[in-house]
């Protein structure tokens, strides 16, 4: 293991740096995401009678981005603390870059399908697995403790900022063929735009670019990655990534009130994550009536209730990292976060009005990172550094496995059932499961450092 590790001198600017350029690539992504969502159900599925293929659709990228993240994180992790972190990033930056790209030629050129997208996908999610394990683990190497929890903020408001430009500025790339079209772009430029069947593939080329700006600003900087002294079994054998791997899950395994923690967020990820994949088909089915009436056309009425959902996430994000956080007693903070969630979650599948949905939109995702950066901190004050990669890449896995199975049912609810009364059921659910939470006492004890120890030792002792 490592010595007593102590961060470099300006690792706290340096934090600032990494966190500020990776919010372009995270910025860049979002702009697929919505691109591949409006590609979906303008172009590719666009009738009412598609409603159940687009349920698929949505459900199926979705399980395709999810799952190798999901399942790839425990190698992704043990991947983190054996090799240089920064490298790591910086070559999965490429290779997203790359891929993106070619995304993009084959939606400039009319070949992509709906598998084709899906392949696309799962390659993406892959690479994701291994950058978000190695930046995860990198800023605690570069953030003093007493500054996690602001860091921990930040790093929760980076996913939201995204959201709040990203979701407008993709519907106007998207409609800039249309523009043309119309002769509202003039020159070379608006004849090229106007052979164009829609715009999707612009947001997506842009999300290349911003892969290779990421990539780029690392080479300047220096980070820190743990030096290992345990590579080596007793025998003098190389030790296996797979060894790593289980040291993980042992770890989370003997210390039973993490487990509680990962248990909470495994419902609540189960219970979650259909609300990404109902949201078009809310807008674009339940708020119909009320957005057709206040003239918004279906793509900037989806991007106007992302942006505003995302607004909620910087300002929860903002105010955590201004507040820094509980200081003692943080699972209140993720228990409670849920439960407002829930009910959020409720009122949002049972509104007919936009703006009503936005509102609860905004609520939901206001919660997120103040529930996340209490969780991290805990988790980063229980888990030595040098064992952070192995501990929460398993813990990963662990907090969102149901997230495929949750998608699953997605797609088939949405398909054959009112997507907004779906929603408002798992609310429900959501906030009655983390009501009982607050009574757990094995969670309850979860920041009790010493005796999570004792429990481990007595666990290595059976």
């Amino acid at each position: 293991m490592t010595a007593t590790f102590q961060p470099p001198t300006h690792g706290f600017r340096t934090f600032l740096i990494v966190w500020a350029t990776q919010s372009v690539s995270v910025f860049g992504s979002a702009l697929t995401f919505f691109a591949t969502t409006i590609w979906l159900t303008q172009t590719l599925y666009p009738r009412p009678e598609d409603k159940p293929d687009l349920a698929f659709a949505l459900s199926a990228v979705s399980l395709a981005f999810g799952v190798p993240a999901i399942f790839g994180a425990p190698i992704a992790g043990a991947w983190a603390d054996r090799h240089d972190r920064k490298r790591t990033m910086i070559a999965m930056d490429l290779a997203n870059g790359a891929l993106s790209a070619l995304s993009a030629i084959l939606m400039f050129t009319g070949a992509l399908t709906l598998w084709m997208l899906i392949g696309v996908t799962i390659v993406h999610s892959f690479l994701a697995a291994f950058h978000h394990s190695a930046f995860d683990t990198s800023y605690a190497m570069l953030v003093p403790e007493r500054q996690l929890p602001r860091a921990n903020g930040m790093m929760q408001t980076l996913w939201s900022l995204s959201g709040i430009l990203s979701p407008a500025l993709a519907a106007a790339i998207i409609a800039l063929p249309a523009l043309a079209r119309q002769g509202l772009i003039a020159g070379a430029l608006g004849a090229a735009l106007g052979e164009l069947r829609d715009g999707a593939p612009l947001a997506i080329a842009l999300d290349a670019l911003t892969f290779f700006f990421a990539a780029a600003a690392l080479f300047f900087l220096f980070i820190p990655s743990p030096t290992r002294t345990d590579l080596r079994a007793v025998d003098g054998s190389k030790k296996s990534i797979w060894a790593d791997v289980k040291e993980g899950a042992l770890y989370i395994w003997h210390r039973r009130p993490l487990l509680w923690l990962l248990g909470t967020f495994a419902v609540a990820n189960f219970l979650l994550w259909p609300l990404d994949i109902f949201q078009p088909l809310i807008v674009k089915f339940n708020l119909a009536a009320d957005w057709a009436a206040r003239g918004y056309s279906f793509e900037a009425a989806l991007a106007l209730l992302a942006s505003i959902a995302s607004v909620g996430g910087v300002i929860g994000g903002i105010f955590i990292s201004a507040w820094g956080g509980l200081k003692r007693r943080r699972v209140y903070g993720v228990v409670v976060a849920l439960l407002v969630e829930g009910g959020a979650m409720f009122a949002l599948g049972l509104s007919p009005l936009l703006f009503l949905t936005a509102a609860m939109a905004f609520a939901i995702h206001a919660m997120l990172p103040i529930a996340n950066a209490h969780s991290q901190t805990i988790w980063q004050t229980q888990t030595p550094r040098e064992l952070q990669g192995r501990v929460f890449a398993v813990r990963r896995l662990i907090a969102q496995f149901t997230m495929p199975l949750g998608v699953t049912l997605a797609g088939w609810l949405g398909g054959a059932f009112d997507p907004g009364a779906v929603i408002a059921v798992l609310g429900a659910l959501l906030g009655a499961f983390c009501f009982a939470q607050m009574f757990n006492p094995y969670l309850l004890r979860v920041e009790d450092k010493v005796w999570l120890d004792e429990m481990a030792a007595k666990h290595a002792d059976l």
